[in-house]
C-alpha cells in the first residue's frame, strides 16, 4: 500500500514558520499555454484563482470551474486525454482519489525551475515524489459570541462539555433558544463532524496496518451520543445546515457558538462583509476538546494544487507557473485574514487565530489513505438516521461498518 508523506508536517503553521519579508515579482513570465483549473469554491480559493488569471494574456489562454461539486468532476474531468482541467485545487482527501489512478504528475522538475519560494511543509510527497503544493492550512475551530457569553456570565468554553453547560445557562436566561449550530447536513458535513469528535475521543479510524474500520466501539458511540446532545441546542432544522449555511446562520445573529472552517473566517470576522456587531463580538478559539482529552476535537487540513498527468508539458509547465504566481507570498500578506496561508513569510491575519490554535493544540492531520473517501462516505450516508432519532447509535455504527465494508471489499482494500 502506497503510503502518502509529508516534509515536516500536514499543517506545520507555528510561529517559527511565519516570519521573515517579502519578495515582489513583477509578472508571471509564462510564454504560451492552456491553464484551465477546476476547484471548490470559497473566499481564499477565489482569491488564489483570480490572481492566477491574471496571467492570461494573447498566448497564455486562463479558464476556470469553481464549484462546490469539484470533487465529484475531478476524477472524471482528468482521465479522459487531453484532460479537461491542467489543475485540480485539492484537499487532504480529494488528493487521493487523483492519486489511486495516477491522474496527475510529479513536479520535481518545475519545484526546482519555478518554486523557489515554496516552503518544505508546502511540498506533498508520495513515494519521494512532488505530487501537490500546498498553500494553505485550514480546520474547523470555535467560534463564539463574547457578548452572549458576557450576558450569562460564562467564561470562554474549552470543552464540548463546557459548551453544553454554556448552551443551558443561555436558554435559561432567555438570550437564545437555539445557542448552538453545527454543519450537521448530511453527507460530507456529517461526516466530517463525525470524524472530528472522534479524533477528540482519541479514536483510531482504522484498525492498525489495516484499512479494517475501527469505529464501532465505546468511543464512536460516546461521539455520537455527544453530537447528538448538542442537538438539544439547535435549531430544529440542524440538519440542512452545511458549512456555509452555519457560517450564513451565525452572521444573522442567530447562534452563539459554533465549530466551523477557519477558511470561512473572512465572511464573519471582516466589518465590510459581516454586521460589525457580530465582528466586534466574534472571537475565534481552538476547537474544543471532549471528554477528558487534551486534543481539539478537529482536523487538520491543508488546501492546494495538483498538476494533470494526461496534458501537454507546455500546458503543465504554464499551469505550475500560474498556480505559483497566484500563491504567491504577497498573495497571503495582501490577504492576510481569510486564510491561515503556508506560504513564504505569511504573518497571521486575525481569521487564522482558530487555524493556528487548533494546530498548535496537537490537532491530528485527516488521515490521506487511499479508503478513507469509502468511510468519510458510509458515515455520511449511515448516520442520518440516528442524528434524526429513528436509529440508536449501536445500529448506526453496524451500519456504517457494513457499508464502509461492502465499499472496501469492492476496491480491493478489504479481503
Amino acid at each position: 500500500m502506497k503510503k502518502i508523506r509529508l516534509l515536516a508536517s500536514t499543517v506545520a503553521v507555528s510561529a517559527g514558520l511565519l516570519a521573515g519579508t517579502m519578495s515582489a515579482k513583477a509578472d508571471c513570465g509564462i510564454e504560451k499555454g492552456s491553464v484551465r483549473i477546476l476547484s471548490n469554491d470559497f473566499e481564499a480559493l477565489r482569491v488564489v484563482v483570480s490572481e492566477a488569471e491574471k496571467c492570461a494574456s494573447a498566448s497564455v489562454k486562463v479558464t476556470k470551474n469553481q464549484t462546490t461539486e469539484h470533487k465529484n468532476l475531478q476524477v472524471p474531468a482528468l482521465r479522459v486525454n487531453p484532460a479537461e482541467y491542467t489543475v485540480a485545487m485539492i484537499a487532504n482527501n480529494s488528493i487521493v482519489p487523483l492519486l489511486n489512478e495516477g491522474l496527475i504528475r510529479p513536479m520535481d522538475d518545475l519545484v526546482a525551475k519555478y518554486g523557489q519560494d515554496l516552503q518544505p511543509n508546502q511540498l506533498i510527497k508520495l513515494d519521494g515524489k512532488i505530487m501537490a503544493i500546498a498553500f494553505m492550512g485550514n480546520s474547523q475551530h470555535l467560534y463564539f459570541r463574547k457578548d452572549i457569553l458576557d450576558k450569562a456570565g460564562l467564561s470562554a468554553p474549552k470543552t464540548y462539555e463546557d459548551i453544553l453547560a454554556a448552551a443551558k445557562v443561555i436558554r435559561e436566561k432567555g438570550l437564545m433558544q437555539y445557542p448552538l449550530a453545527a454543519s450537521d447536513k448530511a453527507g460530507w458535513d456529517l461526516a466530517a463532524e463525525f470524524v472530528n469528535m472522534y479524533l477528540g475521543y482519541g479514536g483510531e479510524l482504522f484498525q492498525p496496518g489495516s484499512a479494517a474500520p475501527a469505529i464501532n466501539n465505546e468511543k464512536g458511540l460516546a461521539t455520537l451520543k455527544m453530537m447528538k446532545d448538542l442537538t438539544a441546542y439547535m435549531s430544529p432544522d440542524y440538519m440542512t445546515f452545511n458549512a456555509d449555511e452555519l457560517a450564513k446562520v451565525y452572521v444573522s445573529g442567530k447562534t452563539a457558538i459554533m465549530n466551523e472552517w477557519g477558511s470561512l473566517a473572512g465572511g464573519i470576522v471582516d466589518p465590510k462583509v459581516a454586521p460589525a456587531d457580530i465582528v466586534k463580538d466574534t472571537v475565534l478559539a481552538a476547537a474544543p476538546t471532549v471528554g477528558g482529552g487534551s486534543t481539539p476535537a478537529a482536523a487538520l487540513w491543508w488546501d492546494g494544487f495538483a498538476i494533470a498527468k494526461n496534458i501537454s508539458d507546455e500546458d503543465a509547465e504554464a499551469s505550475f507557473r500560474a498556480m505559483i504566481y497566484g500563491t504567491r507570498p504577497e498573495v497571503g500578506k495582501a490577504h492576510a485574514d481569510i486564510a491561515t496561508w503556508l506560504t513564504k513569510d505569511y504573518v497571521p491575519g486575525a481569521g487564522a487565530v482558530g487555524v493556528l490554535a487548533t494546530a498548535n493544540g496537537g490537532a491530528i492531520p485527516y488521515p490521506m489513505l487511499p479508503y478513507m473517501g469509502l468511510l468519510h462516505t458510509a458515515l455520511g450516508s449511515e448516520l442520518a438516521d440516528f442524528m434524526q432519532g429513528r436509529e440508536s447509535a449501536e445500529n448506526a455504527l453496524g451500519d456504517v461498518e457494513a457499508s464502509y465494508s461492502a465499499a472496501a471489499k469492492e476496491g480491493g482494500f478489504l479481503k
